[in-house]
């Protein structure tokens, strides 16, 4: 038996998680996952493929979506975040969780649309403004350009011009894989799920070769599973490295997900989530020993598009529906 041990969603595309209690999974992922993305003054995307102080970015946004909050980790302005990650909460640990589904508590809100100081931007979000083509891994979308202020805390703070966009309403994306679905501005498909017991072989793994433990934020999932408490042993499938790669349809609180293909790593799980800097080779070398994917690259981790809509919540027992053999 498996349950949901953490739920992650990054407002902004290859900024923070934000951690959370609940939240609703819409047709596009959770709820305002990558509704947001930082661009070149040309519009291409920016991640941490190549910008990786992104990863220093902690956007929190309000329920509505009308809000948006950009604080700075390094000038340390991130402890008093709305529900910004804090300490090892990002890390995939059973700590407490704070109210109103979103684990820590509400930090004081500037001016509407200014800077709060130089650490923070708070800035209210336009779905009115023009929209501007964009450019995400060679294809073209629509984004809606948030505006100057916006546009110059995040050149001062990345080092380069830049520019940040919202998914417009009309947003009409389609994605691939076994389940076909839609999402923001994600890489591929809507929800990205993978198991501690998964991240666990690999640190061991990458132990035998005398590398450090890795911390989940490594993979920025969208949800974390585990096992029960007291049900590590016998045929627990969540306790089973990777056994969320044969998982082709599952039922986790009201929603339904389905399998669409399994999530090929890149160099952004060389970066150090807490420094904002690349580190070392790894994952990747030690993924490449046992992770190769037949269509290439190395693969960790699972992409499900939505089937059904709901809310999901830490805690929901994962009931899988239909299993497949592994691709991997």
């Amino acid at each position: 038996m498996a349950t949901v041990v953490d739920l992650f969603t990054y407002p902004v595309k290859g900024c923070a998680g934000t951690p959370l209690d609940s939240t609703h999974l819409t047709p596009a992922g959770l709820a305002h996952d990558r509704s947001f993305m930082v661009v070149s003054t040309d519009g291409v995307y920016r991640t941490q493929r190549r910008d990786p102080r992104l990863a220093l970015v902690r956007p929190t946004i309000s329920a509505d979506g009308g809000r948006l909050t950009l604080a700075s980790a390094e000038r340390g302005s991130g402890d008093g975040g709305d529900g910004a990650r804090g300490g090892d909460e990002a890390r995939g640990g059973d700590e407490a969780r704070g109210g109103d589904g979103v684990r820590g508590g509400d930090g004081v809100r500037g001016g509407d649309g200014v800077r709060g100081g130089e650490d923070e931007l708070h800035l209210d979000v336009t779905t009115s403004a023009p929209r501007r083509d964009v450019d995400l891994f060679g294809a073209t979308f629509q984004g809606i350009d948030q505006g100057e202020e916006a546009a110059a805390w995040l050149s001062d703070f990345l080092g380069v011009p830049s520019r940040l966009v919202r998914v417009p309403p009309e947003h009409d994306r389609k994605t691939d894989g076994l389940t076909p679905g839609t999402s923001g501005y994600a890489d591929s498909s809507a929800v990205h799920l993978l198991s501690r017991a998964s991240l666990t072989h690999l640190n061991a793994r990458m132990a035998e070769r005398g590398a450090p433990p890795l911390a989940m934020d490594r993979f920025r999932p969208n949800i974390v599973i585990d096992s029960r408490p007291g049900e590590r042993q016998g045929e627990d499938w969540a306790a089973v490295p990777h056994a969320e790669d044969r998982i082709r349809r599952m039922t986790i609180g009201a929603a339904d997900l389905g399998y669409a293909k399994l999530a090929v790593r890149c160099a952004v799980t060389l970066v150090d989530q807490e420094a904002g800097a690349r580190g070392g080779p790894e994952p990747l070398r030690a993924l490449a020993g046992y992770r190769r994917a037949a269509g290439g690259g190395v693969v960790f981790g699972v992409k499900f598009s939505v089937v059904r809509t709901g809310k999901l919540s830490v805690g929901d027992e994962v009931a899988v529906e239909e299993w497949g053999d592994a691709e991997a």
